[in-house]
C-alpha cells in the first residue's frame, strides 16, 4: 500500500512510520464515509498519535512550504504590534477560524510586493486560500512553524477569550446579598429564580466549563463554602486549585444552575445523590462533562446544601500509543509481550486516579483491528473506543448482567471495567481460560497483592497462575517543571540518602526539587508522568503461585519477579527521579503505602 501514497513513502523511508503502521492507517481510512474520508496525515496524528510536527514538515518539504523557526525569546515589541495590526483587518469570526486552527498571519514582506507571511502548524489547511477573499491582502505566503511555537506565538499576541467570563465582567457587580426570605424554611424557589437571572450565574457556570477545559483539569468540584460563598475547585494534574470563589449567592441557586444546565437530573430533588451529563462545544470541539451531585449537611440545619463534581472527558486525552504512557524499558517490553498473546488477563492496579483507564485504552487501540471483535463493559462508559463495541449499562441492563452476556456475543477481545466482585472475577478467569484476551482494573495498592486479592474472592491458585498474563500497578507523579526546576538543596542530601539515592546520584547534577512556579507551570510542576511495578507472569512466578498454601506469599513472588527484572513502584520513582523528571516528595507521597 505504501506505493499509493507520496507521503507515505517518504514517512517510510524516514522511518519515521513502518509498513504496518501505514497498513492500519489505510484500514481505518477504507472504512470511514468515502464521501468524506481523513486524510493520511490525519489518521496518523490522531489515530497513530505520530508527533504533528513530524509530519507536516515532511509535507513541506514534499510540496516545497518554507519553514520557519521563531525564537520566542527574541521576540520584539514592533513584531507583536505589526501582527495585532494585521488580525485587526481581519473579520473577527474569520480571524478567529485561522487562529483556532492554528493559522497566524503573521508578517508582511514588503520587499516582496507585500506579501503576507502566514505561519501555519498544517501549511496544506485550505482555509488559508480564503485570505484574500475575506480581507484586503491579496498576495500571501504560507510557512511551516511548529504547533508549539505557533500556539505561544497566539497566546502572546491574540489570546483566546472566554466570553462567559467577559459578559460577567461586563455586567459589573450585579449579585445582591442573599435575604433571609430566601433560605428561611425550605428554598424558596421563586426566590431562587430571582437570584439566578439577577447574579448571571448561567455565564459563570458555563465560563467555569469552558475555563476547565482550557486548564486541562481533569474535574471540577463546586463547593457550598458559607450560607452565601460558594468555591469551584479545578482537579490539575491530580492537585485540586481554587479558580474562583462567588460571594453573595446562596448554594443552592448555583446547585440549580448546575441542574438546569445538565441532563438527566432533577433540579427539585436535594435530599439524593444525582448523576447527569451535559455536553459543549469548545473551541471547536466537543467535550462531554459528567456530572455528580451529594447532598451534604452544614451548620444551618434547614438549608440545603449540595457539593457538585464535574469529570471533564475531553477525547483529545485519549492515549492510542503505548509509547506514550511513558513506561520504562523492561516495563513496557513485558506489557507488550503480554498483549500482544491472543489470550490471558492484563490487570491494571492502583488507587483512583492512577491512570488506569488510560493504560487500558491505550492497550485497546495497540490491539483493535477489523477482524476482532472487541468488546468493553464499562460503568460508567467515558470515551468512545474506535472499533470496539461498547456495552450500555443503564437500568434494565446492570453492570453484572452485562458481563455474565458477554461470552455469549462471540468476543476476541474484552475490557471489563473494573473486577468488582466474585461474578467479575470469575468471568474473567473463564474469558481467559477460553481464548480470549481480557483487560480489567482492580484496586490494590502493588502487583503482588492483587493476587490475594483474587485469591480471597474465591479464585484457585491454579487458575490465577494460569489466566492472568501480566499485573501493572502504577501511579501517577507530577513531573516538574523543566523551566523553574532547581537542583535538590544540599540541607535535604540526607534525607535523599535514606529515600534511596546515593551519593553519586546526588554528585550527577541531576536531582531537582520544585521551584517556586512560573507562568508555564502550577507551583513548580507541569504534567504528570506515571511510575509502576509490571510483574509478568513467568514459569517461576505461575509455579509459586500453585505452591501456594493458604495464604498467598507476596514477598516470595515480588523477590521473584525483582530477581527477574521487576523495578518496584519505589524503585520506578527513583529512576524517574534520576532522569530528573518528578521529586523525591512526588514519588515519597505516591508510594507511602509500600
Amino acid at each position: 500500500m505504501i506505493g499509493k501514497s507520496r507521503l507515505g513513502k517518504l514517512l517510510a523511508e524516514k522511518e519515521i512510520i513502518n509498513k504496518d503502521m501505514l497498513d492500519k492507517a489505510f484500514m481505518i481510512q477504507a472504512e470511514e464515509d468515502p464521501d468524506n474520508p481523513r486524510r493520511l496525515e490525519e489518521i496518523l496524528i490522531s489515530d497513530l498519535k505520530i508527533d504533528q510536527d513530524t509530519i507536516y514538515s515532511i509535507i513541506a518539504e514534499l510540496y516545497a512550504f518554507r519553514t520557519i523557526n521563531i525564537d520566542l525569546e527574541k521576540l520584539d515589541e514592533n513584531q507583536i504590534k505589526q501582527t495585532k495590526e494585521i488580525l485587526s483587518k481581519f473579520p473577527e469570526n474569520f480571524k478567529k477560524e485561522l487562529l483556532y486552527k492554528k493559522i497566524l498571519p503573521y508578517s508582511i514582506s514588503y520587499s516582496r510586493r507585500n506579501t503576507l507571511l502566514v505561519l501555519a502548524a498544517n501549511p496544506t489547511n485550505k482555509i488559508v486560500e480564503k485570505i484574500p477573499l475575506n480581507t484586503e491582502f491579496k498576495r500571501y505566503e504560507v510557512a511551516f512553524c511548529r504547533l508549539k511555537t505557533i500556539e505561544e506565538l497566539i497566546e502572546n499576541i491574540a489570546p483566546q477569550k472566554n466570553e462567559f467570563l467577559e459578559l460577567l465582567e461586563e455586567a459589573g457587580e450585579q449579585i445582591e446579598e442573599v435575604t433571609e426570605t430566601s433560605i428561611i424554611s425550605g428554598v424558596d424557589e421563586y426566590a431562587l429564580d430571582e437570584e439566578i437571572n439577577k447574579s448571571l450565574l448561567v455565564n459563570l457556570f458555563e465560563a467555569c466549563l469552558v475555563e476547565a477545559v482550557r486548564k486541562g483539569a481533569s474535574d471540577i468540584h463546586i463547593i457550598p463554602y458559607h450560607r452565601s460563598s460558594v468555591d469551584f475547585f479545578f482537579r490539575i494534574d491530580g492537585k485540586l486549585q481554587k479558580w474562583y470563589r462567588q460571594d453573595n449567592t446562596s448554594p443552592e441557586a448555583i446547585a440549580a444552575v448546575v441542574k438546569d444546565r445538565s441532563t438527566g437530573i432533577d433540579r427539585f430533588e436535594r435530599d439524593t445523590a444525582q448523576d447527569g451529563f451535559a455536553q459543549r462545544l469548545i473551541d471547536g470541539n466537543l467535550i462531554r462533562f459528567r456530572v455528580s451531585i451529594l447532598p451534604v449537611t452544614s451548620t444551618e440545619y434547614e438549608r440545603r446544601f449540595e457539593s457538585t463534581v464535574i469529570r471533564v472527558i475531553d477525547d483529545r486525552n485519549v492515549i492510542t500509543d503505548l509509547k506514550e504512557l511513558g513506561f520504562q524499558k523492561k516495563a513496557e517490553q513485558d506489557f507488550l509481550k503480554a498483549i500482544s498473546t491472543p489470550k490471558g488477563i492484563i490487570l491494571v492496579t492502583g488507587p483512583t486516579g492512577s491512570g488506569k483507564s488510560t493504560t487500558l485504552m491505550a492497550a485497546l487501540y495497540h490491539t483493535i483491528d477489523p477482524s476482532k471483535n472487541v468488546l468493553t463493559c464499562e460503568d460508567p462508559v467515558e470515551y468512545a473506543i474506535r472499533g470496539a463495541r461498547q456495552l450500555k449499562i443503564g437500568h434494565k441492563m446492570s453492570f453484572e448482567e452485562a458481563v455474565r452476556c458477554i461470552l455469549r456475543h462471540d468476543p476476541d477481545i474484552v475490557m471489563v471495567g473494573e473486577i468488582r466482585d466474585k461474578i467479575t472475577a470469575e468471568t474473567a478467569i473463564k474469558l481467559a481460560n477460553t481464548g480470549h484476551l481480557t483487560f480489567s482494573t482492580l484496586h490494590t495498592n502493588d502487583a503482588p497483592s492483587a493476587i490475594s486479592r483474587l485469591y480471597k474472592m474465591g479464585i484457585e491458585p491454579f487458575l490465577l497462575a494460569y489466566a492472568i498474563n501480566i499485573i501493572v500497578a502504577q501511579r501517577l507523579v507530577r513531573k516538574l517543571c523543566p523551566d523553574c526546576r532547581k537542583l535538590l538543596s544540599k540541607d535535604k542530601y540526607q534525607a535523599a540518602l535514606e529515600f534511596g539515592l546515593t551519593e553519586e546520584d546526588l554528585n550527577s547534577k541531576k536531582i531537582f526539587e520544585a521551584g517556586k512556579g512560573c507562568k508555564k507551570c502550577n507551583e513548580g510542576y507541569k504534567g504528570r508522568v506515571n511510575i509502576c511495578e509490571a510483574l509478568f507472569f513467568t514459569p517461576e512466578i505461575r509455579k509459586a503461585i500453585v505452591q501456594s498454601g493458604e495464604e498467598i506469599d507476596e514477598e516470595l513472588i515480588r523477590n521473584i519477579a525483582e530477581k527477574q527484572g521487576m523495578l518496584s513502584l519505589r524503585e520506578s520513582g527513583l529512576d524517574r527521579i534520576r532522569n530528573g523528571l518528578t521529586s523525591i516528595a512526588e514519588v515519597a507521597y505516591a508510594t507511602t503505602e509500600d
